[in-house]
Order: structure tokens, then C-alpha cells, then sequence
């Protein structure tokens, strides 16, 4: 007995045409698949992204202010090195 929401497939037959379009149209679409991940994963594209990112974020007052609180470090420490060398 067969439940009102039971899915069973139907056998149609294909002619040989229509199979060869089938396997061509899943080739196309794994080929623009393929293509897409190879631009997405792209080293030079995503360096790209990255540096513009950064830029963006360092002229936000967030990242105007973490650089110079970096810089502000960095200067300390090189003026505490400057004066321990001296002694």
C-alpha cells in the first residue's frame, strides 16, 4: 500500500540525443562552476580584496585611531630601547 505523499519514478525513455544534451548541459554547468571557484580562489583577486578592505577600514576613525595608538606603541618602545642602550 502506497502512502498519499509517496514519490515513485517513472521510467521515461530517452533517446541517446537526448541523453548526449543532458550530459553536455552537466558539463556546461560544471564548467561555469569550476570556472567560478577558480575566480573566487584567485590569490591575486583576493590580495586585491584584502588591501582594498584595509585601506577602507584605516579611513574609519576606528582604524585612524588603532594606527595611531600602533604607532604610539611602536615609539615607546623604541625610545625605552634608546634609553636602556644608553646605560
Amino acid at each position: 500500500m502506497r502512502g498519499p505523499g509517496t514519490w515513485h519514478a517513472v521510467r521515461v525513455p530517452r533517446s541517446p540525443e537526448q541523453i548526449q544534451q543532458e550530459i553536455d548541459a552537466a558539463r556546461e554547468s560544471l564548467a561555469a562552476t569550476l570556472d567560478q571557484l577558480v575566480y573566487r580562489g584567485s590569490p591575486q583577486r583576493l590580495q586585491a580584496q584584502a588591501q582594498e578592505r584595509v585601506k577602507h577600514w584605516l579611513s574609519t576613525p576606528a582604524g585612524q585611531a588603532t594606527l595611531a595608538a600602533a604607532g604610539l606603541f611602536v615609539t615607546f618602545v623604541v625610545v625605552q630601547k634608546v634609553r636602556h642602550a644608553r646605560r
